[in-house]
């Protein structure tokens, strides 16, 4: 199916539309970090699975840290989602709560996140400095794991504030406009099948 494209006139097929576009803009610091411990990660698994099936004599420390760099890629993958307020949230009360009860949900919402991923950093940094133990395959120490954890929640409570400060200028979430809007149109009787 083509359209006219709004921009220009030009037309346009639908599934031109719905290609993602990839923009450097839109990219966070924790984007790229995430994508290269993936590939780390992933380099690792390929050298576990080839010294075990391939040379028949698998390397010890390849599980271990496999396990640390998932953990890893969890962890700054969350700043990321946190960033783009796309973690799982429950969208149900939204169709049917009047607007400013959704503003103001939505502003607990965001001092709860904040709140939440604050706290929770603290106390995996105080966590961090009374463990000792080594990991088990590698003279590393476990602690800088828990730093790095510490690191990643506090980042998420950076990223949280800066949604709740976006949230703050737009007049309240995404979901919190689009339950006004879908209010105004249930109100003005235009609302569409």
């Amino acid at each position: 199916m083509s359209e006219p494209s709004p921009d220009t006139g030009n037309l346009i097929t639908v599934e031109e539309e719905d290609e993602p576009h990839i923009r450097l803009r839109d990219m966070g610091v924790e984007d790229v970090i995430v994508l290269a411990v993936f590939w780390v990660l992933a380099l690792n698994i390929f050298v576990q699975f080839f010294t075990r099936y391939a040379l028949n004599s698998s390397l010890a420390w390849t599980e271990e840290i496999a396990r640390y760099l998932l953990m890893t890629v969890g962890f700054v993958g969350s700043i990321m989602v946190v960033r783009k307020n796309t973690h799982i949230m429950v969208e149900f009360f939204y169709r049917y709560i009047p607007g400013l009860t959704a503003r103001v949900l939505s502003v607990l919402i965001d001092l709860g996140r904040i709140a939440f991923f604050s706290m929770t950093a603290w106390i995996c940094f105080k966590l961090a400095g009374r463990t000792h133990q080594m990991m088990v395959s590698i003279d590393f120490p476990k602690s800088w794991l828990y730093y790095m954890i510490s690191v990643c929640l506090a980042a998420m409570a950076i990223r949280a504030v800066q949604v709740a400060i976006r949230h703050f200028r737009q007049g309240g979430s995404d979901m919190a406009l689009a339950a006004v809007a879908r209010r105004r149109e249930v109100e003005s009787g235009t609302q569409g099948p």
